[in-house]
């Protein structure tokens, strides 16, 4: 009976220790989002909007909208994956929000 608490024990910290790196993982932009910054973020505005006194996005899940809304603004037809790259991608360069 001890000999299986602990199997089940060891087994679950591993299973939580590998979620924490995919959840990491995830986090990180990919090159495509750099890609899509460049192309379509800078033409409307530079990088002071994220760095600026009283900014409006206070989330990570906040920062997925506004890219979101940027994203239809400017009739993009983005895949859900290229938003959160992006978030992704402007999280780990301006806003640094914990997930």
């Amino acid at each position: 009976m001890k000999i299986q608490s602990i199997l089940l024990g060891a087994g679950t910290a591993v299973l939580l220790g590998l979620g924490s790196v995919t959840a990491q993982a995830q986090a990180q932009p990919t090159e495509n989002a750099e890609q899509l910054y460049d192309e379509n973020c800078l033409g409307c505005h530079g990088s002071e909007i994220y760095t600026r006194e009283g900014r409006m996005v206070t989330s990570l899940d906040g920062l997925e909208r506004q890219v979101q809304r940027c994203e239809t603004a400017l009739g993009l037809r983005w895949f859900d994956e290229d938003i959160k790259d992006v978030a992704a991608y402007l999280n780990h360069h301006f806003y640094q929000f914990e997930r």
